[in-house]
């Protein structure tokens, strides 16, 4: 086991272990990547984020990292880090891809079409504390010298990808069965939030009063409706600001449905604390 601050990047310097060893454990991960330049991982990989937030592009779909996700990651797909915080810490276990014809992991293959579009898992708090603990178990087994290590890694994996798959299908239940002004809120802003960032609008989509509406987001989601259109414009702005380089601030912020670039500004900085080009500049 490796307990270090680094980033994906720097598992190519790995290489000679990972064939050696087949499954390695990094830990202390301060972001799944790092830097402006698109990184394409040779390995399978999955990390579970213990702190912070930590925002990607994966294959250009904005993805997000905090305490609780888990990010299946299969080989050759591009990333390309966003924003991290500083108390960002992730866990990363990292696999040959050559151990995916693995018979022994053959559920590594059953899964891949569940989760390359879909790469990221948000856990509640018990489910986040399961998975912990496998972690743990497999980092034991990498520090204990036995004859069957690599059997009994495979084996806590594939158990470690089950369980997984089991919380996220049981959340896309839920959110199918339980959570449908969520679920249908969710879709209609990724439609709808350029023109739109009253809550009132979704309100009347969802033939809801404002107040009631927020209530049910709050208790569905855990934050208030105004916090995820906030989250969502945020996310989207730092994303064009950090690949966009070709289009102005005011360009992103028409983009963004904002009439006026110091309305956009005055919006981004106070949520982020930084002007748009501010952010730009240290990104």
């Amino acid at each position: 086991m490796i307990t270090q601050q680094t980033s994906i990047h720097s598992l190519d310097l790995n290489l000679e272990r990972i064939k050696e060893e087949g499954i390695v454990i990094l830990d202390n991960v301060m972001g799944l990547v790092t830097g402006k330049e698109p990184f394409v991982s040779p390995h399978f990989v999955i990390s579970i984020a213990h702190s912070g937030v930590h925002h990607v592009l994966y294959d250009n779909v904005l993805q997000e990292s905090k305490q609780g996700s888990v990010a299946v990651l299969y080989p050759n797909h591009e990333l390309v880090a966003v924003s991290t915080s500083n108390d960002y810490l992730c866990s990363i276990i990292m696999l040959d891809a050559k151990a995916l014809d693995d018979p022994m992991l053959q559920i590594i293959n059953q899964l891949q079409y569940r989760y390359e579009k879909q790469p990221s898992v948000i856990l509640d708090n018990h489910s986040y504390q399961i998975i912990k603990d496998i972690l743990s178990v497999m980092r034991e087994t990498v520090n204990v010298d036995l004859p069957d290590r690599k059997i009994l890694l495979a084996r806590q994996l594939e158990y470690f990808l089950r369980l997984l798959t089991y919380y996220r299908n049981k959340q896309l239940n839920e959110a199918t069965n339980v959570k449908r002004i969520s679920a249908q809120f969710y879709a209609n802003m990724k439609q709808y939030a350029h023109q739109h960032r009253d809550v009132g609008f979704y309100a009347n989509l969802a033939y809801l009063t404002p107040k009631h509406f927020s209530a049910v987001i709050k208790q569905e989601t855990g934050n208030t409706a105004a916090y995820w259109l906030h989250n969502h414009l945020i996310a989207e702005a730092k994303m064009l600001l950090h690949v966009r380089r070709d289009l102005t601030v005011q360009a992103i912020a028409f983009l963004l449905g904002f009439e006026e670039q110091t309305v956009f500004s005055r919006y981004f900085k106070k949520e982020v604390g930084l002007s748009p080009t501010e952010f730009r500049k240290n990104i």
